[in-house]
């Protein structure tokens, strides 16, 4: 089973999104590729598609906004159970976002016969995800890592914290993960610490991708989760399954 995490910007016509693809065989998820600084729709959706046999796709962005103002309701319920946690939702609407690029991948997606959590046979899917309480429930963590901002020397720390994370999971009898050596270095504790500037979040990026196509693997395995909000106006997907030991 082929699987996609993307990490998706919200201005992706000029900032880069990340795309994480890999190989769902019974509990053990293979990254294949990774593609950094993924710049524009057409580049994004072109590599989508080029995986003819891509069976679902987890994405870290709003793929349903009907809202004009505030936040989602799936927003608001996420920051309820983690806002205490550090990981609360940013407000996703149609006012400061009046052409979401998240909705427009979804759209696409849903033409080609990508349905949201739709997990069935040989039915491909599409979820939304974020990456922040996923990754507390995953690892088992009292509160958001924090990786995404501060000084660099903070955000350096915090992305190998959760590069060792990630590579813990190769142990996980929930999903084993593997990564093909050509993109360990990635994960490296030293290439991390040499980044900085853009380099530093194209890691970020990356990193949140595998996060992204590790949700995927999990909602393949039909693991504990809660959804938060509905198809109709909003949602986020959320592991509730911890995955190492």
């Amino acid at each position: 089973m082929i699987l996609a995490g993307v990490d998706l910007a919200w201005k992706n016509e000029k900032n880069p999104s990340a795309v994480s693809l890999g190989e769902l065989s019974g509990s053990q998820l293979t990254v294949t590729k990774i593609i950094p600084a993924v710049i524009g729709f057409d580049r994004l959706s072109s590599l989508l598609l080029f995986e003819n046999k891509l069976h679902g796709v987890a994405i870290d962005a709003p793929l349903v906004i009907n809202n004009y103002s505030g936040q989602r309701e799936c927003e608001r319920l996420v920051s309820v159970d983690y806002g205490a946690r550090g990981a609360s939702c940013h407000a996703s609407n149609l006012g400061n976002y009046p052409e979401p690029a998240g909705v427009k991948l979804s759209l696409f997606l849903e033409a080609k016969g990508y349905k949201h959590l739709r997990n069935a046979g040989n039915f491909r899917f599409q979820i939304e995800c974020y990456p922040h309480p996923a990754i507390i429930e995953i690892f088992k963590l009292p509160e958001r890592l924090t990786y995404k901002k501060g000084q660099v020397e903070v955000k350096r720390h915090g992305q190998v914290m959760l590069a060792n994370y990630i590579k813990a999971l190769g142990r996980s009898n929930v999903v084993s993960l593997s990564i093909c050596d050509e993109y360990q270095k990635y994960l490296d504790d030293h290439y991390i610490w040499s980044l900085a500037g853009q380099a530093l979040k194209t890691n970020e990026d990356v990193l949140d991708s595998i996060i992204c196509l590790y949700i995927a693997a999990l909602f393949s395995r039909l693991v504990p989760y809660q959804c938060y909000g509905s198809t109709e106006n909003g949602y986020i997907y959320v592991p509730k399954q911890p995955c190492i030991i």
